[in-house]
This record gives C-alpha cells, sequence and structure tokens, in this order.
C-alpha cells in the first residue's frame, strides 16, 4: 500500500468517528435553534467556552507527548501508557473535586440559581472523563485500531444525538400538543420544559460516561504506576503544547466571553447581549464543515507525519499533502459560503439567528488558515521545538484579544469574525517563515494561495451580483462551484498526485 493510500485509508476511519458524527452531531443544531430562543443558546455557548480552557488544561498536552514519546525506537508503549493515564487520573480527579466544591462560590458570583449551580457540578464530571479517556483514545490510534476508535466515537455520538432528539424535539413536541397526545401522560413523567439547557448538560454526562465500558478492554491493561523520573521528559515536551492548547482556546473561545461582556449594550438595540452571543455562535456552527475535514484530516495526519519523519522524501511528501488540502478546504469554504442562506435556512430555525449569515464567510476563511497552521506545525512538533508553537500561539492569543477589544464595540461580531480570520492567518504565516528556517518543506505557496484568492473572488462575485430569482441564483451558484473545480482540474491534471 503506498504512503498516499495509507494516509487517505486512516483519514476515512478517523473521519467516521469525526466528519460522520460531528454531522449527527450536527443535526442538534436545527433542533437547538428551534427549542431555545437566542438568549438560552448564548448562556449554552458562553458556559463551553469556559469548558474549552478547561479541556486543555486537563490533558495538558500529554496526549500528542504520549504518541511522541511512543513511537521513539525500544519505547516500551505499555509503560508510557500506563503512567500517562496514571498521572491524567489523578490531576483530572482533583480538579474536579476542587471544581465541585466551589461550584456554590462561582454560582453566587455569577448570581447563578441552584439549577445552574448543578450544571458547573456536570461540567466538572464531563472534564474528568473527558480527560481520563483522551489517553485510551490515543492509545487506539496508536496501535492503528481506526474502526474501534471510530466505532466507539460514533456509538457516544448517537447516543447523544438520539437523547437530544428524544427530549428536546419528540417529548416537547408531544408535551406541547404538536402531536401524539396519548403519550403526553407518559411524557410528563420523564420530560420538565423547566429544566431547559439542564438537558444537553445531563445528556452529554451520561454519553460520556458510557465511554467507560466501552473502552474496558484499553483501561483493564492499564496499571496505576507514577514514575516522576519517567514521565519529567513528557511533562517537559508536553507543557509548551497546553500553554499552545491554552493561547489556542482564547483564539477559538474569547469571543463568546467577550461579546457578552464588551459589546455596547445599545449596539443591537433590539437584542440583550446574551442574544447575541447566541445568534454569533450559531451562525459560527455554519464553519463547522471546514473544522470537520481539518479535524478528521489531524486525527491521521499526526501520527502518520511522526511515523514518516525520517524517511528522507518525507519534505515532498508534507508539501503535496498541504496543496491537496488546501485545495479541498478552499471549495468548501466556497461551497459554504455561497449557499450560506440555503444553510442557514435548514439549520437556523429561528429567524432571528439568521441576521448574523453575514460573518459565516469570513469565520470558514479563517479556519481554512486554522487548518494550514495546523499543516504547518509538522516542523516544531518534529524537531521536539515546541517552544515556538507557543510563542506563535500566544502571538495569536494577543491579536485575538487586542482584535476583539478593537473591533467589537465597532462592528459587533463581525468584528469578532475578522479577529479570528487576522488571528490563524497571521499565525500559519508565522509558523511558514519560521518553519522555513527550521525545517525547509518545499510547500507551493504560490500555487495554494492562488486557489484561496480565487474561491474569495468567487465568492465576492456571488455577494456583489445580486440575483433575486431563485433559480438563476442557484444556477449561478453552481457555476461558480464548478468552475474553481474545472480550474483546478486544468492546472492540476499534468502534475503527479503519488507521494
Amino acid at each position: 500500500m503506498s504512503i498516499a493510500k495509507k494516509l487517505v485509508g486512516q483519514t476515512a476511519a478517523y473521519g467516521l468517528s469525526s466528519i460522520v458524527g460531528r454531522m449527527l452531531n450536527y443535526m442538534l443544531v436545527p433542533v437547538y435553534t428551534d427549542a431555545f430562543l437566542p438568549p438560552e443558546f448564548g448562556v449554552m455557548s458562553y458556559l463551553y467556552a469556559f469548558v474549552g480552557f478547561f479541556n486543555v488544561l486537563y490533558t495538558y498536552g500529554m496526549e500528542t507527548a504520549f504518541f511522541r514519546f511512543a513511537n521513539k525506537p525500544d519505547a516500551d508503549q505499555r509503560k508510557l501508557y500506563s503512567q500517562v493515564l496514571s498521572i491524567i487520573l489523578s490531576t483530572s480527579l482533583a480538579l474536579s473535586a476542587i471544581i465541585m466544591l466551589l461550584s456554590g462560590k462561582i454560582a453566587d458570583y455569577k448570581n447563578y440559581s441552584s439549577q445552574e449551580q448543578s450544571y458547573i457540578i456536570m461540567l466538572a464530571a464531563i472534564l474528568a472523563i473527558d480527560a481520563i479517556v483522551a489517553i485510551p483514545f490515543a492509545w487506539l490510534r496508536l496501535q492503528n485500531k481506526a474502526v474501534k476508535f471510530a466505532s466507539i466515537k460514533l456509538a457516544n455520538i448517537v447516543i447523544t444525538v438520539v437523547a437530544n432528539l428524544f427530549f428536546l424535539w419528540f417529548c416537547r413536541e408531544v408535551y406541547n400538543g404538536t402531536f401524539l397526545q396519548a403519550l403526553r401522560p407518559f411524557v410528563t413523567i420523564v420530560y420538565n420544559p423547566d429544566f431547559g439547557i439542564g438537558y444537553i448538560f445531563t445528556i452529554n454526562l451520561v454519553a460520556n460516561a458510557l465511554l467507560i465500558p466501552m473502552l474496558w478492554k484499553e483501561l483493564s491493561i492499564f496499571r496505576f504506576q507514577i514514575n516522576w523520573e519517567f514521565l519529567k521528559p513528557m511533562l517537559v515536551y508536553a507543557y509548551p503544547l497546553m500553554l499552545m492548547g491554552m493561547a489556542g482556546m482564547v483564539n477559538e473561545m474569547i469571543d463568546r466571553i467577550l461579546l457578552e461582556d464588551w459589546l455596547p449594550e445599545s449596539f443591537y438595540p433590539d437584542h440583550s447581549n446574551k442574544a447575541i452571543v447566541g445568534i454569533y455562535s450559531a451562525c459560527y456552527k455554519l464553519s463547522i464543515f471546514m473544522t470537520l475535514v481539518i479535524q478528521a484530516f489531524r486525527y491521521a495526519a499526526e501520527p502518520f507525519f511522526f511515523s514518516q519523519s525520517s524517511d528522507k522524501n518525507s519534505p515532498q511528501t508534507f508539501a503535496l499533502i498541504m496543496k491537496w488540502f488546501v485545495i479541498a478546504c478552499a471549495f468548501i469554504f466556497l461551497f459554504v459560503s455561497v449557499f450560506r442562506d440555503d444553510f442557514g435556512y435548514v439549520f437556523l430555525r429561528k429567524p432571528e439567528y439568521r441576521e448574523g449569515l453575514m460573518v459565516v464567510p469570513v469565520l470558514l476563511l479563517a479556519n481554512l488558515f486554522l487548518g494550514v497552521y495546523y499543516n504547518l506545525s509538522v516542523w516544531f512538533k518534529l524537531t521536539d521545538k515546541t517552544r515556538f508553537g507557543t510563542y506563535i500561539s500566544f502571538g495569536g492569543a494577543f491579536v485575538t484579544i487586542a482584535g476583539n477589544l478593537l473591533l467589537i464595540p465597532v462592528l459587533g461580531y463581525m468584528g469578532s469574525a475578522i479577529a479570528t480570520f487576522i488571528c490563524y492567518f497571521g499565525m500559519a504565516l508565522a509558523s511558514y517563515l519560521l518553519g522555513n528556517r527550521h525545517y525547509p518543506i518545499p510547500y507551493p505557496v504560490k500555487t495554494m494561495a492562488g486557489y484561496i484568492l480565487l474561491a474569495v473572488g468567487l465568492v465576492w462575485a456571488t455577494i456583489v451580483i445580486d440575483i433575486e430569482n431563485w433559480w438563476v441564483r442557484h444556477a449561478f451558484q453552481l457555476f461558480v462551484c464548478a468552475a474553481f473545480v474545472a480550474i483546478v482540474w486544468l492546472f492540476e491534471r499534468k502534475r503527479p498526485l503519488k507521494l
């Protein structure tokens, strides 16, 4: 099997859990936007913004460190697995216990009700479980057990989706008298409309807890052991990745937090700041099509890049992978951007949410450059110079915070979207320039830039050329997408595809 086929095969397998699984999960967006008004959706988004930071804190870079050290010659992979899982287990339980003990004080500080305090307790439990099962999942990836990895991930997603559909669609509709009135007495036993977004947290907790029996075989080979001398090199390798991850969360999540606290109340006179957070977060979901591809690619690419690092042709391999990654992402950016109104109508059920669709092309383009950055980051991971990743991520975090603080009062949530784009573009550029000095890879920069600019130009054309007739407009949108594919084919048909 060629290197290309191997990478494609692993990407497809992991994509089953990330792309298909996330797509199933994405079915919940219309459920949420139909069940909850923007202020309620904003509260959920606000809380989960903080969860993102804690997810990084709980694993503190040890998952990637585990991959790196397990791929070294003569590595005792099982010992590494037990050592890493032991320390993650210990710190996760301790952190969650602290959060639970402080939940009352946190609730008082935020003026939360007792029900909202329970959300904090559930989130603490979710965080601990997520961190603990991350290492068995990493073990599956290390052992190339992509099918089992994907099956368990998919099962978790299916449980989450089905439970959300049951409570937030089926039970809600029966309770409200939409259909099947004969079942209403039974539904009232399990469904309380006042519990609201509490169902989301409860379902996530139960679904995550079920991962433990699903991963029992991997957990059964674990033996609790902590040797600080053994773990010290891994911790030294990992802590810059943790700092980088925290900075990454600033880039990804801080806009929701700053929107609520920094947006002038009079900027959107018809909406509260919580509602604006809800609208922005819901529209951000439309960039998930880009995020899904990036995530699936990363699952396969990270172990792949490490395993191919000693190959003399690896720079050329990495360059070719990057080019086709950019082409695929540029097409996704183009397609979702030109059909954003249609996607908005399908997934954002209440019209209030669709007011923010203008941010979708900007956020898609931002995430495209985030994917480019992830590809470029191979140089500092393979050379063990992860500190450069920390510098770049912290620079991006500074740009994100400064950009949001400067642009939110002037442009509202569009300011947050633009700040996100500037951040990810700057990170990709910085990583490319530094990588050229420390680990040169012959990326076809002009070709990739040309395809991105072509996609941007075609999106701009669909915005500038305003066509009222639905059929003609959609025909034109399909034409520009086909034009992009045709141009790529014309330029790439004579270039080698084999790695």
